[in-house]
Parts: structure tokens; sequence; C-alpha cells
């Protein structure tokens, strides 16, 4: 089998998996867009707090992934189950640092003035997400483990069963029926806890039971916290974990800040964040796939052809970005009508999908550069890169230009200026990684990997 046949067969497994997963948002969404205007401008700013704190801490673990790919590709199996293993602890503590933050969002809440009015809905909201937290971390390991195995097909089964168990419930509990009362937007948060803890029993069961993962010893007696691994782990995870909490909190603070504006920005808002992070989906599932491969070639010593494959995964991740720029652009207006009845905010979001096309464009090549470079523990130079440009360009640049009486949409109560801003400023992050991994490569392409 080619090489692009396994990366491509891997990339649209993940995808499907990942699809599943999003659609427990777009569920959500247009749950809470048909129960209420305020449930779904609460969900807004609750799902932005929630994804904020659950993709920053996901990206520690997502180091893992080469890591792990470079062990299978030396032929190192008993390594990754000791490795795994040692990853308990760290998810411990991501745990803890979790479930605090999301059980006290006040001063988040204060902080980019959030109406009152929706912060009581957004603190039960995160109240019910924080105990669902472990077992997303816990089934993140799993489908680590999983990618750096070239075997999704288990994650995405489970992933897409997951999905016709949450639809119903979050139905359910948001309208109430049979009994229950209606929940409102906190009936979406205990349909995904109770989602969670199903993944993460039927992931448990697999592990025990496949005889895929018998190579890797994993149901050993669990060795005391190697502080040596630990501390690789958190070199590699915590800049990687940092720069995915820039690049998330440069995307979802906007919804907090866009809050102030009112329920329709808000609500036009979150049906537009929903959109680009589908689309998110797709490059993110070929970076998976990409880095999964460039990194079992790296642990077999083959830096040449660990160099051809990051090189052809940039020109996938360049034409898929394209094409679904211009999907987003032709069908933006039917896109709208399909998340709200409401004529206000499908007329709203039909113009923000205009800058999420544009971002999207950028955001496919950002996307794939910064996992590829992460196989080669380059992790330092993005988060800089993101700190500036996202947080400084992006976000502040947006808050500038809608609140600071500047650009065509002084004294509008739009999140355009948000997302033209984050757009530009994805556009040059996307051209800096660019360079920089061309640049790794050439250094790397005649150096043996090394194996951790």
């Amino acid at each position: 089998m080619s090489e692009l046949s396994i990366i491509a067969r891997h990339a649209l497994t993940v995808l499907a998996g990942q699809l599943a997963i999003m659609a427990f948002g777009v569920t959500d969404t247009i749950v809470a867009g048909r129960y209420s205007p305020a449930a779904l401008a609460a969900l807004s700013v609750g799902s932005a707090v929630f994804v904020s704190v659950y993709i920053s801490l996901m990206g520690i673990l997502q180091a893992l992934l080469p890591l792990w790919s470079e062990q299978r590709g030396a032929g190192q199996l008993p390594a990754m189950g000791r490795s795994l293993r040692q990853s308990m602890y760290l998810c411990l503590g991501i745990c803890v640092v979790g479930m605090t933050t999301l059980l006290s969002p006040d001063a988040l809440l204060r902080w980019t003035d959030v109406p009152q009015a929706l912060q009581a809905d957004v603190r039960d909201y995160l109240a019910i997400l924080a105990w669902a937290l472990p077992p997303a971390v816990l089934f993140r390991v799993y489908s680590t483990l999983n990618q750096s195995l070239g075997r999704p097909q288990l994650v995405t089964w489970l992933q897409v069963a997951a999905l016709v168990l949450k639809l119903p419930l979050s139905i359910w509990f948001t309208f109430g029926g049979a009994g229950l009362p209606a929940l409102g937007v906190a009936g979406c948060a205990w349909a995904t806890l109770l989602v969670n803890y199903t993944l993460l029993g039927l992931g448990l069961w697999l592990m025990r039971t496949q005889a895929l993962y018998n190579p890797l010893q994993l149901w050993q007696r669990m060795e005391r916290p190697d502080r040596a691994q630990l501390g690789h782990f958190l070199r590699l995870g915590l800049p990687a974990g940092l720069a995915i909490l820039v690049e998330v909190t440069s995307f979802t603070l906007m919804a907090l800040f866009v809050a102030r504006q009112g329920n329709l920005a808000a609500a036009s808002h979150q049906i537009a964040a929903n959109l680009a992070a589908v689309c998110y989906m797709v490059p993110l599932s070929l970076a998976i796939a990409t880095s999964a491969r460039v990194s079992w070639w790296r642990g077999a010593g083959n830096e040449l052809k660990a160099r051809q494959l990051v090189l052809l995964g940039w020109r996938l991740a360049a034409l898929m970005g394209l094409l679904l720029t211009a999907l987003l652009l032709l069908s933006r207006h039917h896109l709208a009508a399909v998340y709200t009845s409401d004529a206000q905010v499908a007329a709203l979001t039909a113009s923000l999908l205009l800058w999420v096309a544009a971002y999207h464009a950028a955001d496919s090549i950002q996307t794939f550069c910064i996992f590829v470079l992460r196989c080669y523990r380059i992790t330092v130079a993005p988060l800089l890169t993101y700190c500036l440009l996202l947080w400084g360009g992006g976000l502040a640049g947006g808050y500038w230009l809608a609140y600071g009486g500047q650009g065509p949409w002084s004294g509008t109560p739009t999140p355009a200026p948000f997302w033209a801003m984050s757009a530009a400023a994805l556009g040059i992050t996307a051209l800096a990684f660019s360079a920089l991994l061309w640049r790794t490569l050439r250094a790397h392409s005649a150096q043996p990997a090394p194996i951790s």
C-alpha cells in the first residue's frame, strides 16, 4: 500500500470520528438554538470556556503521539505500555487543573463582561462539564494510543456510536419529557457527561479484550512516577499545550467579548464558530495521520521518507483548505438557515461566514504545520508566534476595531472585526510556520531521529 493510501485511510478514519465528536457541538448548538436565543447565547459562552480548557489540556497529551509513533517505528512496543502507564500521572494533574478552572469561572466571566443574565446558566453548564472532563481526558489517551498504532478504527466506531446516543439525550434533557423537566442549556451538558463515561467504559473494555494491545503489555502493575519520563512529556507537552491554549483562546475568547454585543451577535457568532470548528476537523485529521506516519519513519531511521511525507501532506492540506473555503462561500446562506429559524440571526451569520472562509484557508495550512513540527520537537517557536500574532494581532486587533471606534464596523454590534483580524493573523501565521517547517526539513534530512 502506498504512503498516500496509508495516510488517506488513516486521515479519513480519524476525520469520521472527529466529525462525530464535532457533531456533539453541532447538535447542542442546533438544540439550544431551537430552545431559545438566550440558551444559544449561554451555550456560546459556556462552550467557549470549556473548549479553551479542554483543548489546551489535550494539547499536552497530543505530544504523546509522535513519541509513541517513534517507539512503534523502532519496535519498542513494551516501552509504549510503560509510557502509557506513566501518562496516567500526567492525566491526574490535567484533571485537577481542568476541573478547578471549570468549577470556578466567575473571575473569567467578570473580566470578559459576560452579561449578568447569562452567567447563572453558564456556571451551571460548566459545573456539569467539569465532571465530564476526567473521562474525556482518559479517552483522549486511548485515542492517541490507537493513532500511534495506525489503528484509529476502534476509536472512530466508538465516537460514531456515541453520537447516536448524544443526539436523543441532548434533545430529551434540554426540552424535557417522559417525566423529566426541561433543563435548557444544562441538558446539553448532562448528555455530554453521560456519553463521555460511556465512551471511557467501552475503551477500557476494548483494551482488555483486543489482541491488538497485547504486545504493549499495558496491564502491568503501575510503576512509581518516573521523573525523567514525566519531565520529557512536559518539555514537549507544555509548550504544545500552551500553544494550543493561545490558539484556542484567540478563537473562543471572541465568544466572550462578543457576548456583550447582545444575544443576536452571540448567537450568530456561535454558529459561525461551530462551522469553523467543523471545517478545522479536516486539516486536523490530516495532520494527525501525517504526523503519526512521519514519526514512525523517523523512529525507523528514515528521514528522507519522513520528509517526503511532510511535503505531500502540506500540499494536501492546502488543497483541502481551498476546497472547503469555496464550499463555505457558496453555501453560507443555506448553512445559516440550517442552524436557526431566526431571520436576523441567519442574516448576520451568513455575512460572518465570508470571514470564516478566509479564516479556514489559513487555518488549514497552519494546523498541518504545527502538528508536524512537533514530530521534530519544535514547540517553543510556534508558541511565541501564536502569542504575537493570534493574541496580539487577531484577538487584540479585533477588539480594537470592534470597541475602539475604528474601521467600517465602528459603533456596530457585530463579531465581524474579530473574524477579519483573526483571519489576517492566521494567514501570517501559516506563512511563518511553512517557512519554519521547510527550514526544519532541510536541517534534519540527513540526521537520525531520536528515540524516546
